[in-house]
């Protein structure tokens, strides 16, 4: 019987998705097979080896590390189908994307909205080649949660900033090339004195301190910024405006750390698997333990679900020209979900779960343990549990204030 042709898949995409299996077939090393993105790492950067430069540059030249990123400013220019296949292929081949890192997440997609042509051009082409490195300066001592009470001052003094204060919580402060920063213009209005400023992390007068976490990593920093000269042209949008462009920046972040993004490549291996290697199983391979295969279950379809939710919702988003409110819904439930399992997974490791260092435990599980602890700042950093709250009720719900 002869069989008929696909009409569900246009001839384009097809002749894409071929173009696509070429291009891995011929670029990417297979010795990486498996293998993740330094760039996205928080422990920071590493020498890369030939293989990872050779990858990265491969996809940089295709603009394929940012497939959807405007050709002009050296992105892919796909569709978000042709993403899709780019995605699949990827994974088919056991390949990953070696470009991303925040100027991926969160600056570049912000820029690529409110910069101007000039900002453009010299900063997303690097972005997409994954030549650069971004960092954060948002958070301070005295404004976290409540971070328009930031007091990092830039004096205006004619040709540039002149800028003074601390930031803290400066993911990868210590190896970023540049920093996307929020400071004040103006002490009179608490929202309207905020500026977006972008800031050359070697320039005279910053200071880093790398801050030790619980888990043993030191991915972030206090930043020290005293006399720092920043050029005027490094101003992003008017003065004034850094809260409203800040704000759409968290958008992006908030996205990026809910299972839409980070938090799902985090997960990795599916927890039942996981637990076979460390429970007993029956003669059928099944775990045998049939409360824990039932936690394991009920876990595993709440997790599934969520993902679906938040890939119809940041298709939705995209629809409607970006990312939405909706972030703070994704990353309130995401991050909730990554510390039910690390929690899970812990329990079902045992004594195994409880090692720091040593022969006596494998590599997955001293990174299991470290994972367990990292994931307790989930709910915190990219703006709090509570903060998401305060956004779902007012700008989801359309709850207000009582006076």
């Amino acid at each position: 019987m002869a069989t008929l042709p696909d009409i569900d898949k246009p001839a384009a995409e097809e002749a894409f998705r071929e173009d696509v299996k070429q291009f891995l077939a011929e670029h990417f090393p297979a010795e990486l097979k498996g293998k993740g993105n330094a760039l996205a790492s928080v422990e920071g950067p590493t020498d890369e080896t030939p293989a990872q430069k050779q990858w990265r540059e491969a996809m940089g030249e295709r603009g394929w590390g940012t497939p959807t990123w405007p050709k002009e400013y050296g992105g892919g220019g796909l569709t978000r189908k042709q993403a899709a296949i780019l995605n699949e292929e990827m994974a088919r081949a056991g390949a990953f994307n070696p470009i991303g890192g925040m100027g991926v997440m969160m600056f570049g997609p912000t820029l690529l909205e409110y910069g101007s042509e000039e900002q453009k051009r010299e900063h997303i082409p690097p972005i997409c080649r994954g030549e650069i490195r971004w960092c954060q300066g948002y958070s301070e001592p005295n404004a976290g949660s409540d971070l328009a009470n930031l007091q990092t001052m830039a004096v205006d003094k004619g040709d540039h900033y002149l800028v003074n204060g601390q930031k803290t919580w400066t993911s990868g402060g210590q190896w970023a090339d540049k920093c996307f920063c929020l400071v004040r213009t103006d002490r009179s209005d608490k929202h309207k004195g905020i500026s977006f400023l972008l800031i050359d992390m070697d320039s005279p007068g910053i200071e880093v301190r790398p801050i030790q976490m619980i888990s043993g990593m030191s991915p972030f920093c206090e930043t020290f910024f005293t006399d720092v000269k920043v050029p005027k042209e490094n101003l992003v949008g008017e003065e004034g405006e850094g809260w409203t462009i800040g704000k759409r920046l968290l958008q992006h972040e908030r996205t990026n750390l809910s299972g839409g993004g980070a938090l799902a490549r985090m997960m990795g291996a599916s927890l039942a698997d996981l637990a076979k290697k460390h429970v007993e199983t029956d003669e059928d391979g099944a775990i045998a333990d049939k409360v824990l295969r039932d936690r394991i279950a009920d876990f595993e379809i709440r997790w599934g679900s969520f993902l679906l939710t938040a890939r119809r919702a940041a298709e939705e988003s995209k629809a409607q020209g970006g990312v939405s409110e909706i972030s703070s819904v994704l990353k309130k439930l995401g991050t909730k979900l990554g510390q039910e399992r690390a929690e899970l997974l812990i329990e079902i490791m045992g004594m195994q779960g409880l090692g720091w260092e040593g022969d006596g435990f494998s590599e997955s599980e001293l990174a299991a343990v470290r994972g367990w602890l990292f994931g307790k700042a989930t709910t915190i950093y990219g703006g709090s549990t509570e903060i998401q709250n305060n956004i779902i009720a007012k700008r989801v719900l359309g709850m207000l204030d009582h006076q």
